[in-house]
């Protein structure tokens, strides 16, 4: 292995000479170095740092009506129907982790919520954030259980 370490090297083009700038007019980059004659562009600092700037004209950012309120943590939650649970065998138990694996849920830390939407036919036992009432009532009448998982909030999963 370190003998492979050793003989890596750059590939083809991906080292390019340094400018050697104010080097005589010979060298193509010789007097202005570069940058032209005059202007804001050919003076030191070379050139403004600010992101948005706009030559001195005010941002669009700043031109334009700011509304509403942007949430700086939302919470997010993911619904699954009652219909979508049908996939599973009779007496499963379907927890947050087989609704992964079932691609039903697919962001990461999203609290989960069964809604009532379609029909369940097989007795499951379902553990979820939340539950509409339709949704409880439809697990139930198939002989299933719900189960409420506790939210666990942003600050507690960082101290564990």
């Amino acid at each position: 292995m370190s003998d492979v370490l050793s003989r890596l090297t750059s590939p083809p083009g991906a080292k390019h000479r340094e400018r050697r700038l104010g080097r005589g007019a010979g060298s193509g980059l010789g007097k202005t170095c570069g940058r032209g004659q005059k202007g804001q562009k050919a003076r030191n600092p070379g050139n403004i740092g600010k992101t948005h700037f706009q030559g001195g004209q005010t941002p669009i950012q700043r031109r334009l009506p700011k509304r509403g309120f942007r949430v700086p943590f939302p919470v997010v939650t993911q619904a699954v129907n009652v219909s979508s649970l049908e996939r599973f065998d009779k007496g499963t138990e379907v927890t947050l982790e087989k609704l992964r694996e079932a691609r039903l849920v697919q962001r990461a830390g999203a609290r989960v919520k069964i809604l009532g939407d379609g029909d369940l036919t097989k007795g499951l036992t379902v553990h979820a954030h939340l539950f509409s009432k339709s949704a409880v009532a439809k697990i139930e009448k198939a002989g299933g259980k719900v189960v409420k998982v506790p939210v666990v909030a942003k600050k507690e999963e960082a101290a564990s």
